[in-house]
């Protein structure tokens, strides 16, 4: 379990938690508003309260809206053979069209 600040602008790269069985992540909204977006899918906006269930071997990235500062809990759900795989960065201009 990780407590997670982002200020305004900042968010993780595209990641992915493997598992062979089990594993993810959640994470439980504290602060701020932020962005959480799955390859292929639409950015759902963040706010206080709100809990993301983010299942193994599903590509995303979170973060803060570029005009707030963003806090999470991250939960790393157990599993077997898990391990997590970084990618390359959101794209600057697709992020710079979210709004707030």
């Amino acid at each position: 379990m990780a407590n997670v600040t982002f200020e305004p602008g900042c968010r993780n790269n595209w990641h992915i938690h493997h598992a062979k069985s089990g594993g993810g992540q959640l994470l439980l909204c504290m602060a701020g508003a932020g962005w959480y977006q799955e390859e292929g899918k639409e950015p759902v906006s963040l706010e206080p309260g709100m809990v993301i269930t983010i299942p193994a071997e599903v590509k995303h990235w979170h973060g803060a809206k570029a005009d707030s500062w963003f806090s999470h809990i991250a939960v790393e759900v157990p599993g077997e053979e898990t391990s997590n795989e970084w990618c390359e960065p959101v794209d600057g201009e697709a992020y710079d069209q979210l709004g707030n």
